[in-house]
């Protein structure tokens, strides 16, 4: 198993606590906007928009922003930005392939922004499609352990079209077809487990191996592109172990 999903689990559960906090926030109203722009303001119509509601819930949005964020893009209420959506390619130290995930209102800044944060940090910009192929659309539902088993899990969820259950520690990640995405979180719900998020993500199919230094300098570049205001998800194809992990976010 990839040690990216167990470092972005971990480090996601700490962005909820410190100073990054705001930041997450205006990611995830986002997320809630876009959302009922483009599947309408009903979340019990709209899967992508009740996901993301969600996850905003689960890192404590208030639920009135919640709320207004859904009016805006339902086009409820006014004030909603016209935000589209940018993936950007490069490369980091090691030969990491980077995919960057952007909403923005402002192309140019966005563009600005993820090609500083890459150049200050040893990574590139890369050309269109040379990064894209070695990754994967999955839907990826994140629940916590709590008592249950890898196996409790899988035969919850089998059936509705999962296709793995990864341990990432405190957590299960249940991956599946982005089709299958809804049916395998309604069958986590039916089974009477509570889940942190569901959503669309992208898994690489080739992993480059890093050791303590390697994985400090991507470690750096990662939180300097989600340190962008236009930057939404970023993925990455390391792996590093529990070892190399541990000693480099010490």
């Amino acid at each position: 198993m990839s040690g990216h999903s167990k470092w972005a689990t971990t480090k996601h559960k700490k962005a909820a606590l410190d100073a990054k906090r705001g930041k997450l926030f205006a990611k995830l109203i986002k997320n809630i906007e876009v959302a009922a722009r483009t599947g309408g303001g009903d979340p019990d119509a709209n899967p992508t928009l009740f996901d993301a509601i969600q996850k905003a819930k689960k890192n404590s949005v208030p639920a009135d922003n919640v709320e207004r964020a859904r009016k805006r893009g339902a086009g409820e209420e006014a004030g909603g930005a016209d935000w589209q959506e940018i993936t950007y390619e490069g490369y980091g130290s090691s030969g990491v392939a980077v995919l960057i995930e952007c909403l923005t209102d402002n192309k140019n800044r966005a563009a600005g922004e993820v090609r500083t944060a890459l150049s200050r940090n040893g990574g590139s910009l890369a050309d269109p499609g040379s990064v894209a192929y070695l990754f994967t659309r999955k839907g990826i539902v994140l629940m916590n352990k709590g008592d249950k088993s890898e196996d409790d899990v899988l035969m919850a969820v089998l059936d509705a079209g999962a296709e793995e259950v990864n341990d990432l520690g405190e957590s299960f990640e249940i991956v599946s077809e982005p089709g299958d995405l809804v049916a395998v979180r309604t069958a986590v719900q039916d089974a009477g487990y509570d889940y942190e998020s569901a959503e669309l993500s992208f898994q690489p199919s080739v992993n480059v191996p890093l050791d303590v230094e390697g994985a400090k300098k991507v470690f750096k570049l990662i939180d300097a592109l989600e340190d962008c205001d236009d930057v939404q998800n970023v993925y990455t194809n390391f792996d590093v172990s529990d070892e190399v992990m541990a000693e480099a976010t010490a």
